[in-house]
């Protein structure tokens, strides 16, 4: 028998044996010259996905202070994903100064990012705050906010209302602070401010 004609009829085993050895090769580049893998910051047994019922949860500043607060009828931490998923939320904002109410709000849906400083409330939202000492009561309607509860901050690219009293200011997008008092409407404002009452 010719070699010419052997290695014809063992095509197949030889070209097989070729791929085999190309994906060793291969294998071992990847392992020589690939990134190292990536090191997990969690310390302990991995975090299953779970959903809770009823949930509350408070985060809390650097300084120990509640930033914010939640509760929802049910949450959800999937696996693979450090963030909450949540349905019907409300929450408080902490005011932070003596004798000033929280902002409470709810929304239809909402997310946590994993170390709690990002708050996505989706869908529509309206905070309210109790009126105190000479302020009235004030209301916010918007829809798809963002929160950093962590920096007092809100900001929306949707329409957003504010009633204080009989005061009323309307636009699109929004950003806010509520530590600096700090409002922001960015596109097509209208406003209605009624005039002081005078002294007697």
């Amino acid at each position: 028998m010719s070699l010419r004609r052997y290695l014809r009829d063992r095509r197949l085993p030889a070209a097989t044996l070729a791929i085999a050895l190309a994906a060793g090769v291969a294998q071992l580049l990847l392992w020589w010259f690939g990134p190292a893998p990536k090191t997990s910051d969690f310390v302990g047994p991995p975090r299953s996905s779970y959903t809770l019922t009823n949930a509350r949860m408070t985060e809390f500043n650097a300084t120990g202070q509640p930033s914010f607060r939640l509760q929802a009828p049910h949450l959800e931490r999937r696996e693979g994903d450090d963030s909450l998923y949540l349905n019907s939320p409300t929450f408080q904002l902490p005011a932070r100064q003596a004798g000033i109410p929280d902002w409470q709000g709810e929304s239809l849906y909402g997310w946590v990012n994993k170390d709690g400083s990002l708050l996505k409330l989706q869908g529509p939202v309206t905070m309210h705050r109790p009126a105190f000492g000479s302020t009235p009561a004030t209301e916010m309607h918007t829809s798809d906010l963002s929160a950093w509860p962590k920096e007092n901050r809100l900001e929306t690219a949707a329409p957003a209302r504010i009633v204080q009293g009989a005061s009323t200011i309307s636009g699109v997008g929004m950003r806010a602070n509520l530590t600096n008092k700090h409002l922001e409407l960015l596109d097509d404002v209208h406003s209605t401010f009624m005039p002081a009452k005078p002294s007697r």
